[in-house]
């Protein structure tokens, strides 16, 4: 969902206290993630951020929660990218 500052809302499903940090999978509306740090004091929000700023090849600064801070279910803003280039950087599988 793109707007005037070219700017891309993802959801995601967040699980915290994972073995390690993957993409686990997309539904076609929600991209799920595994996040090894644990949710305490903001850690998991910091590593997730970290996680998808690694994976997107963009700078961690392009890179909001917008919604969800303290949920598994977020919304985040991504600076710079397209949905689809977002989705091919990531490697997201359909779930069936």
């Amino acid at each position: 969902m793109p707007d005037v500052s070219n700017e891309t809302l993802i959801t995601l499903h967040v699980q915290p206290g994972a073995r390690k940090n993957e993409v686990a999978g997309y539904d076609g509306r929600v991209i799920r993630l595994k996040i090894a740090a644990p949710p305490v004091e903001g850690k998991a929000n910091i590593e997730l951020i970290a996680f998808l700023s690694q994976r997107l090849d963009i700078r961690k600064g392009a890179l909001t929660i917008r919604r969800g801070l303290t949920s598994r279910d977020k919304v985040i803003a991504i600076d710079g990218l397209s949905r689809d280039e977002v989705l091919r950087r990531l490697s997201v599988k359909t779930l069936l």
